[in-house]
């Protein structure tokens, strides 16, 4: 199981949480997000994927971020169509396509999804497109029927290791787990030690 860290805004903190060697690390391009990305991403390890966190945003910023950053991955927030995802796999990056999953979710909306994208990234519905800080009931997952692996997201902190021990075991396509705004002292600044603990529980 991988970790993406997101939600990174300040550059010294990036480079910490490089140190840490996460899989993925996440920049915010929505302006509204108190954790919007406005500087340089300092340079990374090549075995951490640079991912762009997007909502609804037109395909040409995104390309013009993907060039600026060197992305390796996109993962997007909104109303993004399947075409939109398809004309974006022509740029060579992984497609994250997010959902918001409530009290109830319905899966089959997934499939117009199932060959423009890479993964799926399951993340609590709230106010925000992402960031609310709460988790989602993963009991509805249980309804998943799709080989194809996803991100978990959505509030998940160090008191939600157990539960993140228990889903990786279960018979799912779980690739990663984001982590964001349960391991902030503001937003878009990480708390390396509390990383650093939950990274090291996960391994055990």
């Amino acid at each position: 199981m991988k970790l993406k860290i997101c939600g990174l805004k300040f550059s010294e903190n990036i480079q910490a949480v490089a140190g840490l060697a996460p899989d993925y690390m996440g920049f915010i391009f929505w302006e509204q997000s108190p954790r919007f990305f406005t500087g340089n991403i300092p340079e990374l390890p090549k075995n951490i994927r640079k991912t762009g966190v997007f909502v609804d945003a037109p395909i040409d910023d995104v390309r013009e971020k993907i060039e600026k950053h060197q992305l390796q991955a996109v993962q997007l927030h909104g109303k993004e169509t399947p075409e939109y995802c398809r004309q974006l796999a022509t740029l060579k990056v992984e497609i994250i396509k997010v959902f918001s999953i409530g009290a109830t979710f319905d899966f089959y909306q997934l499939e117009a999804y199932e060959e423009v994208c890479d993964f799926y990234l399951f993340d609590t519905k709230g106010k925000l497109p992402g960031g609310n800080g709460y988790v989602f009931d993963w009991e509805v997952l249980k309804k998943y029927n799709s080989p194809k692996p996803f991100f978990l997201s959505g509030g998940i902190g160090l008191d939600e290791v157990e539960q993140v021990k228990k889903i990786r075991e279960a018979d799912l396509p779980v690739y990663a787990i984001d982590v964001n705004s349960k391991f902030e002292t503001e937003p878009g600044l990480k708390s390396i030690e509390k990383l650093h603990i939950f990274k090291k529980e996960l391994i055990k």
